[in-house]
Formats: C-alpha cells, sequence, structure tokens
C-alpha cells in the first residue's frame, strides 16, 4: 500500500529528519507512528499523504509514485481542519465538493458524483458517528468529539482506502478519546482500511496499532518496529500483553517504567 524507498528529507537550514529510510505498510495494516516531538512524526505522515517532497528518494503508494495527494486518501488532522462557518452538514460535504472539482485522479479532471449517492452517504456518516441532531450547528457550538466526529465523517464519506491521522485525539478528555478510538477500530475494521496514526501516547500507540513505527529525535535511517498483532482485539487494554508492549515501548522510548 505505502512504500518509501530510500526517502531522505529536511526542512531549509535543518538538520536531516530522514536518510535513506525505507519503510513499508501493507494493505489492510494498521500503523501507529510513536516518538516525541519534533522526531519526524508529522513529517512522515505528510509524506505518505503527498503533502511533502521527499529531498531524495520516492513514496509510493498502491504501485504508483506519489506525487500529489490522492483522492482517495483520508486525512484527519489534530485541529480538526473544519470551516467554522460551515454547519457540520456542509462540513462533511465538503469532500464532495473539492474531489467533484479535481476529480478522482487529482489532475483537474471534472466529475459529478451522483447527488443521490452524497445523499445517502452524507445521511449514513452522519448518523453512523452521532452528529444527526447537531447537523444544523456550526463547529463553534460543538464539543471537542463533536467536532472530530464531523472531521473523521468529512473523511470516511468520501470511502478512502488509506485512512491517515496526525495525533486526531491530542486535545480532547480521556473518555472522549477513548469512544472515538474505538469508532476508529471499527470503522478500519469494518472497511479494510489501511490506517496509520501518528501518536506521543504509547496507550494509545498500543491500542491502535497492530505495528509501531517508533522514532528518535535524530536522523532516521531505518526502520524500527514493535509488532502488537493484538491491538484492536477486543479488551486488549486489559490484557497482560497489552502491559507488556506498553513497557517494551516505555524502554525503547527511555521512559521510567
Amino acid at each position: 500500500m505505502i512504500r518509501l524507498e530510500e526517502v531522505s528529507f529536511h526542512y531549509p537550514s535543518k538538520p536531516l529528519i530522514f536518510e535513506r529510510f525505507s519503510l513499508e505498510i501493507g494493505g489492510g495494516e494498521a500503523w501507529a507512528v510513536l516518538g516525541s516531538s519534533g522526531c519526524g512524526k508529522s513529517t512522515l505522515l505528510y509524506l505518505a499523504a503527498g503533502l511533502r517532497t521527499p529531498t531524495t528518494g520516492r513514496v509510493c503508494v498502491n504501485g504508483a509514485i506519489l506525487e500529489r495527494p490522492r483522492p482517495s486518501t483520508g486525512l484527519i488532522l489534530q485541529d480538526f481542519g473544519l470551516l467554522p462557518w460551515a454547519t457540520v452538514e456542509e462540513n462533511v460535504r465538503l469532500g464532495f465538493k473539492i474531489r467533484d472539482f479535481y476529480g478522482p485522479d487529482g489532475k483537474h479532471t471534472p466529475e459529478t458524483t451522483p447527488p443521490a449517492e452524497v445523499e445517502e452517504r452524507v445521511e449514513l456518516w452522519l448518523k453512523w458517528l452521532g452528529l444527526d441532531p447537531v447537523r444544523g450547528q456550526y463547529p463553534g457550538q460543538l464539543s471537542g468529539g463533536q467536532r472530530q466526529r464531523t472531521a473523521i465523517a468529512r473523511t470516511l464519506v468520501l470511502n478512502p482506502d488509506l485512512l491517515l491521522m496526525d495525533e486526531p485525539f491530542a486535545s480532547l478528555d480521556a473518555p472522549t478519546r477513548e469512544n472515538l478510538q474505538k469508532i476508529v477500530l471499527q470503522l478500519r475494521q469494518e472497511n479494510s482500511l489501511t490506517s496509520v496514526i501518528v501518536t506521543h501516547s504509547i496507550e494509545e500507540a498500543a491500542v491502535l496499532g497492530q505495528r509501531i513505527l517508533i522514532l528518535r529525535n535524530r536522523t532516521n535511517r531505518s526502520a524500527e518496529v514493535v509488532e502488537n498483532p493484538g491491538a484492536g482485539g477486543q479488551g486488549y487494554a486489559d490484557t497482560d500483553e497489552y502491559r507488556r508492549i506498553c513497557s517494551r515501548l516505555r524502554e525503547s522510548l527511555g521512559e521510567p517504567a
């Protein structure tokens, strides 16, 4: 699904974040990217989304070199990215307007989604994510959890095959965060999504990532991956295996056990 081939990247006048870095993420896999602030987590996600271009090397998605953002890639950001002047329903519909303008190939080839299909999918996700009662409200009138569910609905209404999430639950309270984590797990399992979540939370990485990539606050030259096949299973967070994985991740990151 995603393949980074000998990728190097740095920002102007900054040290290399990645140097000849290679990584392969298979279709349908659930990954978490873990590390402290400034280690390159978000940069890696933006490279996979086509929002950043490698200094050298290349990024491929489904065997094609990534030269621009893909219409079939869903991206959920920490700050939600909602239009403050648009209602919940209008924000959820936004993706259709953008994709219909640029077309399915992302090269400004207009293609109109049938109105009946738009209505069906918007209604489906508004109801599935519990947003129907607030569909006419604006982001400023919503709770943090409602805003995040709106951002999730706006992304999933387009039926992406790849879901990229940049610390989407970091600013939420614990009960809301846990509820949305369960929603993401269910969505991934029911829709066979390939998912990558960037997080600084060891516990979140262990819950959501069946494979966990650890990045360091230095130039990353090789992929350090912790296998966590039990992630996503019912009650996994109450198991000894989950606690063992969390301890291993803390040790790897140099945090107290």
